[in-house]
């Protein structure tokens, strides 16, 4: 059962939230749960803990994070002469001076642009550029692609540096945050001013730059938060996200933040399953969010040796979540996994929210905080069971929880309106009973001989099979058809040894008898990785390409 609400009716009635002219997250809730800390009027759990595996543990009380994120803001205004409004590049690891950094923006009205170690030395080029950041904090590993890409930034001014060590050209950011005044006032900002810009993951295309104002996300993600995450001031939240994505904003910052549960955090340089499983197992740690991929790790993994008594929720988002790796988790663990959709573009568009019933492979029902149809090309609404473009309402008044728009693009940001919707250029179906199912990205969606196929199913029918770790389903030209299903398969060390016409054969057979005949995968071709995003996103579009180039 829920904690924070009876049902999803229930949800609908509850959520009403206020927009005020003038808001700021640090100021109007961080210090909001300080007050209530001090008052004695919340649960004695931290605001935030760290750790890093080698048994270095960092615990902040609210009013700890108020005092050294009102130090931070002071060395980004004082050290580094920032103004409200200057846009700030931040690429760390999973280390408390991001979570810093974070609060600082907002208290000091400067736009946080986060970014992934994973960058090249070309992707931040292109970041600093197209940003005209002022302003780039980073760690020793990314210094140097800094530094070699440096010169040709017009509009960086200052560059500090999280590290024990100095480096020239650069302040160090642990000196000054030792040596600020812990006094510092917030600045003043409207609910629609800039807080953050997030470069979507480019799954498509190149990334685009997202503006968030400091409601969509200060106040949006509550949705998140109190019914998608469930969460309140008693429970412990571990989200795996990389810091350099638009998720890392929406659970290990807002959503957490927003209902004054604790965030906790796992160094982990390298995604390692062992590494989950003993945190969970030694942590208090309640409710937990990973991607799909961990997820089809996970349940590769010995997980019947682990016991995660304190879990007690977990959900999953970013891309969709195979029927078969929900089965397995709940089967070693007796939990479900609560999927949730969204974008960098959004916050939560549909969730699996806790009581409701769960359909495994569907995305759930729409989030309170949009009205979500799906619509055809002139914009009409389709009734259930008919695929379309899945959409929000935004005409005649736009969602507050919305992206500001595509940042000095307004070409883009205009091309995601149709009629009176948001495109998020996702195709989807709603059935009768109003839960959505993800079909795929426009673009990925396959049209062999006159019948339109989805990838996540064939792909989830694949993952079913014990030969098969991962897949990607792709169209493949054909004289006759004019494009046919291809699968790219990732095998299990078990069957990497086997006839590999008969394992195709056999994998065909299988998908026959799992989805609708016409689906299954008239080629596959065996692969030892799939191409991804940085994210942890199956790149479907340069599979495509290089199917269409041969």
């Amino acid at each position: 059962t829920s904690q924070n609400s009876k049902n999803y009716e229930a949800i609908k009635q509850q959520y009403r939230p206020e927009v005020p002219e003038y808001f700021n997250f640090a100021k109007d809730v961080l210090d909001q749960w300080t007050e209530m800390e001090k008052e004695g009027k919340k649960p004695e759990n931290p605001a935030f803990w760290w750790v890093n595996g080698d048994g270095e543990e960092v615990k902040w009380s609210f009013e700890e994070l108020g005092v050294l994120s009102r130090k931070a803001a002071n060395v980004l205004s004082d050290a580094c002469g920032l103004q409200q409004g200057d846009r700030v590049i931040l690429i760390l690891p999973r280390i408390p001076e991001w979570w810093l950094v974070n609060v600082a923006c907002m208290r000091t009205g400067t736009v946080l642009i986060p970014g992934t170690q994973q960058l090249t030395a070309k992707d931040i080029l292109h970041r600093l550029q197209k940003s005209k950041a002022k302003c780039v904090i980073t760690d020793d590993s990314v210094a140097p692609a800094v530094d070699s890409v440096g010169p040709e930034c017009q509009s960086l001014k200052s560059k500090l540096l999280v590290s024990e060590g100095h480096r020239e050209g650069w302040l160090n950011f642990k000196d000054l945050l030792k040596h600020a005044p812990s006094d510092h006032h917030c600045v003043t900002t409207k609910h629609q001013d800039p807080m953050a810009i997030y470069f979507t993951s480019g799954t498509t295309g190149s990334p685009k730059m997202t503006e968030h104002s400091h409601s969509s996300y200060g106040i949006g993600l509550t949705v998140s938060g109190r019914y998608w995450l469930d969460l309140t001031p008693s429970d412990v939240f571990w989200n795996t996200s990389d810091t350099g994505w638009a998720k890392s904003g929406w659970s290990s910052i807002f959503s957490p933040w927003i209902q004054g549960a604790c965030v906790f955090a796992h160094k982990m340089p390298r995604f390692n399953p062992s590494i989950v499983f003993e945190s969970l197992s030694r942590f208090p740690i309640t409710v937990f969010c990973s991607a799909p991929t961990a997820y089809r790790m996970f349940v590769q993994h010995k997980l019947s040796s682990y016991k995660f008594r304190s879990l007690r929720h977990c959900v999953s988002a970013g891309e969709p979540i195979n029927p078969e790796v929900m089965g397995e988790w709940k089967e070693h663990t007796g939990l479900d996994i609560h999927e949730g959709y969204g974008q960098t573009e959004t916050v939560l568009i549909c969730g699996n929210f806790k009581g409701m019933k769960i359909k495994p492979g569907s995305m759930g029902k729409p989030s309170p905080g949009y009205d979500v149809k799906i619509i055809d090309e002139n914009s009409n609404i389709l009734p259930p069971g008919k695929e379309g473009d899945i959409a929000i309402r935004v005409k005649p008044t736009r969602p507050f929880c919305l992206f500001t728009c595509y940042t000095d693009d307004p070409e883009k940001t205009e091309a995601t309106i149709r009629g009176k919707f948001y495109v998020t250029g996702d195709r989807g179906i709603m059935d009768e009973d109003g839960y959505f199912w993800f079909v795929g990205r426009a673009d990925d969606v396959i049209n062999s001989a006159g019948y339109r196929i989805g990838p996540f199913e064939v792909e989830s029918a694949l993952i079913e099979h014990p030969a098969v770790v991962e897949a990607a389903v792709v169209s493949s030209p054909d004289p006759i058809r004019g494009e046919v299903v291809k699968a790219f398969v990732v095998l299990t060390s078990n069957y990497v040894s086997h006839d590999p016409e008969k394992l195709m054969n056999e994998l065909q057979d299988h998908v026959r008898k799992v989805t609708a005949p016409y689906k299954y995968p008239r080629k596959m071709e065996f692969v030892q990785q799939l191409p991804k995003t940085i994210s942890g996103k199956i790149r479907r579009n340069e599979l495509r390409q290089k199917e269409w180039r041969k």
